[in-house]
């Protein structure tokens, strides 16, 4: 590109120097020689440095990195589904010839010039998509961007299938099927990876990046809840994809229907000495430390680095209705919030012993309580290191699901199996047989007939029990 636009300028000169030699050239002529020739230098000027495909359970994303910004239009074609990519002023590169495709909903792309001077791209789909183009700005990440999103089933590509199956086409009548099984629905706990896919989050000196290590952990604490009776882990990404902040809370409250969201993280720092693991809840009236407020102003860009056009913003009146029932989410938060550092603690150097609070967007559900775990600094070259061991996550996850088996122990979400066992457990006192006991004395000792303690124990009129064996006694 550097040679042409070289060759342009010599051919400028040389047109200069044959305007100096016939002094009888109109000037008109001259302009619109000169005009020609800059046109063919900008007609061409961009090009295509690199090309991404994220496959999501509900959508394709195909990102072209571009050295600048570009014209461009879409439009689709049937049979077979297409969609075509016109770009003005761009030239073809190497970047379209070595595309992962794999496991995406696209099956083929090709592209070729028009006029010499513009691009075409053409994708080849697999199934009828829906799609939607926007151009992103520089930031600190990335260059010029377009961002070209697929929306639709990809019921065809077989990670989308495996995915969707999982957390739509199941997840969406979790209480409704719950509700008619007699002893109680299962407690519902979201587990969000932060970033995925266009946002690799924060990224370790080693090269280590946020968005694998999160979801690590995420799938270790959801094997770990899954573990414990009476709650069901889900995770609100399968892969790495990316999710904008607000479909991530989305995803959580409405197909989940989830009785907690838990956003996995991993703190990043200017200064590589700081560490320690952390706990945050939502705060509406600033962070409690320069640390949380530096934090969520971090996490909160991940819609801008991810790829989030301008139509993609909340609704106000929606924000300031979901600001006035959250008073009662953001204090059951905290209490959670509380447990689980506590519990990290035992396991991981804590980086403040309280839990502390910010404006963190993800966590801005008015309905459910919310917290976000730091669970280390990836900037710290020792926690950067132990945030790749497979132990050392395997003991946060223990730890984190310790934190919230025993808030669920104190607050129960109604109708779940958790409540209905320990309402039974206040009906009841428990005594434990010893040497010469009979399940007769043990009636006149609590004052209950011999009849209510078989039934209640399920016994049969053979009073046949055994030193050291548990029984219910009705409390009056």
């Amino acid at each position: 590109m550097l040679r042409q636009f070289l060759s342009k300028i010599i051919s400028l000169c040389t047109v200069s120097r044959y305007r100096e030699a016939n002094p009888k050239v109109s000037g008109r002529a001259w302009v619109l020689a000169t005009l020609v020739l800059f046109s063919t230098i900008v007609s061409a000027s961009e090009k295509i440095d690199s090309v991404r495909v994220w496959q999501a359970p509900d959508s394709t994303r195909v990102v072209f990195d571009l050295s600048g910004p570009v014209a461009h239009s879409i439009f689709t074609l049937d049979k077979p589904d297409r969609v075509v990519i016109d770009l003005k002023g761009t030239l073809r590169t190497k970047a379209l010839f070595s595309i992962d495709l794999k496991d995406s909903s696209i099956a083929k792309v090709r592209s070729a010039m028009q006029n010499k001077q513009d691009l075409r791209v053409v994708l080849d789909l697999k199934t009828p998509l829906k799609p939607k183009s926007f151009l992103l700005k520089p930031n600190a990440q990335y260059g010029h961007r377009l961002v070209l999103d697929l929306e639709g089933s990809v019921a065809s590509v077989k990670a989308g299938n495996a995915a969707s199956s999982k957390t739509v086409s199941t997840a969406t009548p979790i209480k409704k099927q719950q509700k008619r099984v007699a002893g109680g629905r299962d407690i519902i706990v979201a587990i969000d990876a932060g970033h995925g896919g266009e946002d690799p989050g924060a990224i370790g000196g080693k090269g280590t990046r946020e968005k694998i290590v999160v979801f690590k952990i995420a799938k270790s604490l959801q094997t770990e809840l899954n573990k414990r009776k009476g709650i069901r882990a889900v995770l609100t990404r399968k892969g790495d994809y990316f999710l904008k902040l607000k479909t991530r809370r989305e995803i959580a409250r409405k197909k989940l229907h989830a009785d907690i969201f838990v956003s996995i993280h991993a703190d990043a720092f200017k200064n590589g000495k700081a560490s320690g693991a952390s706990v945050f809840a939502l705060s509406r009236r600033g962070a409690t430390s320069t640390l949380a407020r530096v934090l969520a102003e971090q996490e909160n860009q991940a819609d801008v680095i991810g790829g989030v056009s301008l139509e993609d913003k909340d609704d106000v009146l929606a924000g300031v209705l979901a600001d006035l029932a959250m008073e009662g989410s953001m204090e059951h938060s905290l209490t959670v919030g509380k447990y689980v550092l506590g519990e990290m603690g035992r396991v991981t150097k804590l980086h403040k012993k309280h839990i502390e609070q910010a404006g963190f967007a993800v966590l801005k559900s008015p309905d459910i309580p919310s917290i976000l775990i730091e669970t280390g600094f990836i900037s710290n070259a020792k926690e950067e290191r132990n945030l790749n061991s497979s132990a050392h996550r395997k003991k946060l996850s223990k730890a984190i699901t310790k934190g919230i088996t025993k808030y669920f122990e104190q607050h129960p979400p109604p109708g779940s199996k958790i409540a209905l066992r320990k309402s039974t457990e206040a009906l009841y006192a428990k005594h434990t047989i010893r040497r010469g006991e009979t399940l007769s004395k043990i009636a006149n000792r609590y004052q209950v007939s011999l009849a209510t303690l078989r039934r209640v124990n399920a016994m049969s009129q053979v009073d046949i029990i055994k030193i050291g064996q548990t029984i219910r006694i009705p409390n009056s």
